[in-house]
């Protein structure tokens, strides 16, 4: 691939969400009032950053002239591109960088004793296509500040470009869960999942449900 295209790619924070929300959610096109909500950027940014990838082909407009003037146009990406496919999977799989960074903030959410990722946050790596997740997000804490969790939640969306299906619990009751063996924690536990924070010591790693 060369430098431009690179560059195109991959110099914008913006760019990049683009780029998940519309791999996400392939190949629904989606009008330009649609995109700047679901990447919650201002609109002359994120119509700057879809033209920079017009004008490298990864990116297509279809026009509708019958349509409402706000709907004539409507974005998703072009599969003729080079490179669309390992695109598609160096968008969807989250960095460790990422990872660090959302480890921080759900960390800042309250007394956090847990918190696993599974589903959308693992799309693109080793997750069996037969396997799906309970939740994406999981988070076991007490005193989780509720606005600050759901200001939180509307980021990851924007970042991932998805919907992020989520449960909180406080400690005891996942602690009662976890000793009933509770199918939803069981299943999430025996399934693909990171743990972000881990101060538990009944989920030391190696150890399993009943173990």
């Amino acid at each position: 691939m060369s430098k431009p295209i690179l560059d195109n790619l991959l110099g914008s924070r913006v760019r990049v969400k683009l780029l998940k929300l519309l791999y996400r959610q392939y190949p629904t096109p989606f009008v330009m009032s649609d995109l700047v909500k679901r990447v919650q950027e201002p609109a002359f940014i994120a119509r700057r950053e879809l033209n920079a990838l017009q004008d490298i082909g990864l990116v297509i407009c279809k026009k509708n002239p019958s349509a409402r003037p706000s709907e004539r146009e409507r974005f998703t990406l072009n599969e003729d591109f080079d490179f669309f496919t390992e695109l598609g999977a160096l968008m969807l799989k989250a960095s460790p960088t990422e990872q660090q960074r959302m480890t921080k903030r759900i960390a800042g959410l309250g007394r956090i004793k847990l918190a696993i990722i599974s589903g959308i946050f693992l799309s693109g790596q080793d997750e069996p296509s037969t396997y799906e997740s309970p939740v994406d997000l999981f988070l076991v804490g007490d005193d989780i500040d509720k606005r600050k969790l759901t200001a939180f939640l509307k980021a990851m969306e924007a970042e991932v470009g998805g919907e992020v299906r989520f449960a909180v619990m406080d400690r005891e009751q996942f602690e009662y869960r976890y000793k009933m063996f509770d199918r939803f924690v069981r299943v999430l536990l025996e399934g693909p999942h990171d743990k972000l924070i881990n101060k538990l010591e009944m989920l030391s790693d190696g150890q399993s449900m009943g173990a």
